[in-house]
């Protein structure tokens, strides 16, 4: 079986739960799911810092453009232009589907940009089971 950690960074806690879900019911696929609020803490997260000391890297970064604290463009730029963290994949998921935002966070590095409204599920299904991740256990 394959382990995933995932960092989940969504501040609508229906939002967090239905990625929740969606991620905890792929088979096969151990995924650990990582919550956070904003994006100050999806920094503080990476970064080690605070609550986080001692954590250990995600395998992947589920990102919401609007965030309270940083906005998911703002740490999309700061994690991908991190060598110590840009190896990290980060999927924007978000409720936008304005084409300045899709293109705005694949100039930034995203990984891949998915609307919540599109599915959340083919989303979890791929990047846990199908693409190859950094640093596979």
């Amino acid at each position: 079986m394959r382990d995933v950690r995932v960092l989940l960074a969504e501040d609508n806690e229906d939002h967090l739960f239905l990625a929740t879900r969606a991620l905890s019911r792929v088979g096969d696929v151990n995924v650990e799911v990582i919550p956070v609020r904003d994006g100050i803490q999806v920094l503080d997260y990476l970064y080690g810092r605070g609550a986080h000391e001692g954590r250990t890297l995600p395998d992947m970064v589920l990102l919401d453009l609007s965030m309270p604290g940083r906005s998911g463009l703002d740490v999309l730029q700061t994690v991908k232009s991190d060598r110590a963290l840009a190896h990290i994949p980060v999927i924007v998921l978000t409720s936008s589907d304005r084409p300045e935002d899709v293109q705005a966070a694949y100039a930034t590095g995203a990984n891949s940009f998915v609307t919540k409204s599109r599915g959340i599920d083919n989303l979890a299904e791929y990047w846990t089971k199908t693409a190859s991740l950094p640093g596979e256990r």
